[in-house]
């Protein structure tokens, strides 16, 4: 059975997924050493990006850094520097219920890019399971993080890889998806993942601002935990 391949964006859900699959989690993957993928995208935050190579150190893994440029059309906070990183609305994510539509730190099509050229990596590696920790509970109302996508898109790269012709189409793993986060945090803890190494914020820099919609679930997650969230000791 062929190793499994993690996206890894070097933030608290991908972290987590790292660990379920070094530990043969999450699905019918074995123990075998992950390949751990991170997109260099022209993110604003670049920072997860030596986050993501820290986390696959700490698991001894391959660790392949994909540049893909998704900075030329725009339209997203986290890929144009014309366009400011939002707050969360008073203390409440644009994927809560009453704050709002899909936020400007949506990047368009980034899970379908994603999950595409994870693929064809998957196929040219021979990896059985690609896992990616998008989530659809505690979440930015991404549309991409959804089962509904997850589900289609794994139809649809099973009809179009060499190894879904033959009967052996890699499988989306999305451990998280149901999980809130609170949830995926206590299953860091347990599965013993380095939540110290990780990095969520939008805004980049030294430091995270703790105002933005990812750093704001971040905080509820690890309070509802009732962890202490070990990346601000850092």
């Amino acid at each position: 059975m062929g190793r499994p391949l993690v996206i890894l964006s070097g933030g608290l859900d991908s972290t987590v997924c790292m660990a379920l699959a070094a530990a043969g989690g999450g699905g019918d993957s074995d123990a075998s050493a992950p390949l751990a993928v991170t997109f260099d995208y022209g993110q604003r935050h670049r920072v997860e990006l030596t986050a993501a190579a820290a986390v696959a150190a700490h698991y001894g893994a391959e660790h392949l850094v994909v540049p893909i440029d998704l900075t030329g059309w725009g339209g997203s906070a986290l890929t144009d520097a014309t366009i400011d990183v939002p707050d969360a609305i008073d203390g409440a994510t644009h994927g809560d219920s009453d704050s709002g539509g899909i936020p400007v730190t949506y990047v368009p099509a980034r899970n379908l890019i994603f999950l595409s050229l994870a693929m064809g990596i998957a196929e040219a590696r021979d990896a059985d399971d690609v896992f990616i920790g998008v989530n659809a509970l505690d979440y930015s109302g991404y549309p991409d993080c959804r089962p509904e996508f997850v589900a289609s898109f794994e139809a649809t790269a099973a009809l179009a890889l060499k190894r879904g012709v033959e009967g052996r189409p890699v499988r989306v793993r999305t451990p998280l998806i149901d999980l809130t986060k609170a949830a995926i945090v206590a299953l860091g803890v347990e599965t013993g993942a380095p939540l110290h190494l990780t990095w969520s914020c939008y805004r980049g820099g030294d430091r995270p601002c703790g105002t933005c919609d990812s750093c704001v679930l971040r905080a509820k997650g690890f309070a509802e935990a009732g962890v202490a969230d070990p990346a601000l000791a850092r």
